[in-house]
């Protein structure tokens, strides 16, 4: 019981059937259907095992409409007794038409007395361990359900109209009486159901203000905008003008930064829409009122990627940028730290490095984190906690590439401030995305010959590094053996994350210089490697990739002048959500579009990576399918935190305490 988290009265009353059997009627064994589960009662005629080949338990049983054989293959001697001849069983299986006429294989039995009532309720089946029995676990919950404080905490009028109270809808759920139809329950479309995803969301919602509350009580440095420093002489300097979207997010940014409370905001912007330079800016506002800025990238190729673009921009102003990463070390890593820990380097990049314990800041005041769901919640806790000066906090603005879908944006990330990077910079163009099977990989080998003879470079993307005996999938390396030998004519780099930092970093260099044409690599080049005059990327089998993932590998093409495409190669056979993918990605180039569909396919679990990072998830309710009941509860929320402070702990504390499980996958 404690290992499913069923621990107070109110987990248990909680804990809701998966589905129900119908065991308040009794069918007559003439009137049975093959396939369909039903429940019979009748006279035991005969009870026998049989030893003949695999020992079974044989049960002949007959009503006044037929007869039907039950067989068990595991089987005690407590169950040959139970069922001897002239026994009358009430049973429930589903029929199958055997050697020997209708049968039920491993059916429930009961032994009950002649004219013995029927239950009035559908029987509930719960979600269970091997070592709990159903039957357990009913009585508990009937009796959990009696003793459980399930008491209207809300005022009535807060709660959407026609739905039952809480007590009633458990009741029900629980307990359902005949007339209730089944497809409501199993849809989760009934009242009852409404009323727990309701309670569910207004929960999730309040718990979200409580931690928005108690992140306003902090105190971060002010970080005032100033009209003639490093901010201004970057905005001037930039080869390129900033799109409406990167303005009006830097200025959000900058509103955020000039108050003394910490900023807690999320970037999210398409593939190349710019999220760096707006990062730069945000930077350059921390140093220019006197504090330091920590960028941290999940990946040692992201982290440098964006280390060589903010040195280019900020060293001609004078302001030192220093590199930590897991692969400098020795005495270079001993004068990074001295410059981070003295204040000298203005701007530290790296991965997670940057919060190694021996890295002290001298003035931390905003930290920026790239890929945010790549990292877990104690890692970016580790960076705020950084800045130890005078009690306060540092600034925290978190990017994604991934956009994140609207209901996901009001349910889980309701304490955070959105930005979005809604326009692309001029220039981008469009990727044409084509899916193939791999059956007509010689024809994409022949499409890279001739990208590569007009002077244009490729990517190809494998999935794994060394063959598997479990995965049938092309492996990196010998697809740069297939490829160099089928494409004499161009040089074929290797990059993979178990090479060497420093072979990594000289490949990816060979290929941004156009020293290689083709470069064979796993995911490691799926964010922030910018290579203009690469205008073909082929995936191998794209389907056992992720949308966002398959986005952002289709992100590292179209970012020149060229035309560029994006080929999706897939093995055979192709599941229903691998072709649901493909065809998404075929579609549609829309970031937020492909973050629609990959929420529908994979669900807020998967999408959010929670089973990584902790993230709270939603047990009952359906993002998808129950909008209407969280807009309602978002609307309610703040009302009931500030006019019925009590009863909205109360709601929180019924649902989330000593059972954070609730809210996961």
């Amino acid at each position: 019981m404690r290992r499913l988290g069923l621990v107070r009265d109110v987990d248990l009353a909680l804990h809701l059937p998966l589905r129900y059997e119908d065991e308040t009627r009794i069918e007559p064994i003439a009137a049975l259907r093959e396939g369909e589960p039903a429940q019979v009662e009748g006279v035991v005629r005969g009870c026998r095992v049989d030893t003949r080949g695999r020992r079974q338990l044989l049960v002949h049983l007959r009503d006044e409409t037929g007869q039907l054989l039950l067989r068990f293959v595991h089987f005690h001697p407590a169950q040959h007794k139970q069922m001897a001849e002239g026994q009358r069983l009430r049973v429930r299986g589903e029929l199958r038409t055997g050697f020997h006429g209708p049968e039920m294989v491993h059916p429930t039995v009961r032994v009950v007395a002649l004219g013995a009532p029927l239950p009035q309720a559908l029987t509930p089946v719960y979600p269970a361990t091997a070592q709990l029995p159903q039957a357990y676990l009913r009585k508990a919950v009937v009796s959990a359900l009696g003793r459980a404080p399930l008491c209207e905490l809300l005022p009535a009028r807060l709660v959407p109209p026609a739905l039952p109270s809480l007590r009633d809808a458990l009741q029900v759920l629980h307990q359902p009486p005949p007339g209730v139809p089944l497809q409501s329950l199993a849809e989760r479309s009934h009242p009852a159901w409404q009323r727990l995803k309701w309670e569910e969301l207004l929960a999730q919602q309040l718990s979200q203000l409580q931690a928005q509350a108690e992140r306003a009580r902090l105190r971060a440095p002010a970080l005032p905008l100033r009209a003639d420093g490093v901010r201004s002489a970057l905005q001037a300097a930039l080869p390129f003008a900033l799109t409406a979207a990167q303005q009006r997010v830097s200025g959000e940014i900058a509103a955020d930064l000039a108050r003394a409370q910490p900023m807690h905001r999320l970037l999210q912007g398409d593939v190349g829409s710019g999220k760096t330079v707006v990062a730069a800016l945000a930077a350059a506002t921390a140093i220019d009122a006197g504090w330091q800025c920590a960028l941290m990238a999940p990946t040692e190729i992201l982290a440098e990627q964006h280390f060589r673009k903010l040195v280019d921009w900020l060293q001609p102003l004078s302001i030192t940028v220093a590199w930590l990463a897991g692969s400098r070390k020795g005495r270079l890593r001993t004068q990074m730290l001295a410059q981070v820990a003295d204040g000298q380097a203005r701007l530290v990049v790296g991965t997670h490095a940057v919060i190694e314990h021996d890295v002290a800041f001298a003035r931390l005041g905003l930290a920026i984190v790239d890929e945010q769901h790549r990292f877990g919640v104690a890692q970016r806790l580790a960076l705020r906690h950084k800045l130890q000066a005078q009690s306060l906090e540092p600034h925290l603005l978190m990017m994604s590439a991934t956009p994140i879908p609207r209901t996901l944006a009001m349910t889980y990330f309701a304490d955070l401030a959105v930005s979005t990077l809604d326009e692309l910079p001029p220039g981008r163009t469009p990727v044409l995305t084509k899916v193939f099977a791999d059956t007509r990989r010689s024809e994409v080998v022949a499409r890279i010959a001739g990208a590569v003879a007009q002077g244009r470079q490729v990517y190809w993307v494998c999935p794994l590094v060394q063959e598997s005996e479990h995965l049938d999938l092309q492996n990196v390396t010998a697809t740069h053996a297939e490829l160099a030998a089928a494409l004499p004519q161009a040089a074929v780099g290797l990059l993979h994350g178990q090479l060497p930092a420093a072979e990594k970093a000289a490949t990816m260099a060979r290929f941004t210089q156009g020293q290689l044409q083709v470069l064979v690599a796993t995911t490691v080049i799926e964010v922030g490697v910018d290579v203009p005059n690469a205008s073909l990327m082929v995936i191998e089998h794209a389907e056992r990739f992720g949308l966002a993932q398959l986005h952002q590998l289709r992100g590292r093409v179209g970012r020149g002048a060229t035309a560029s495409a994006c080929v999706l190669l897939y093995g055979q056979p192709l599941s229903a959500a691998g072709r649901a993918r493909l065809q998404a990605m075929a579609q549609t180039g829309d970031g937020f579009e492909i973050a629609r569909r990959d929420l529908e396919i994979r669900g807020p679990g998967e999408f959010l990576g929670a089973r990584q990072s902790g993230d709270a998830l939603l047990r009952f309710a359906d993002l998808q399918l129950d909008e209407a009941l969280l807009q309602h509860a978002r609307a309610i929320a703040p009302r009931l935190l500030a006019e019925h402070p009590d009863a909205a702990r109360a709601h929180v504390q019924r649902w989330l305490a000593g059972r954070a499980e609730y809210l996961k996958a």
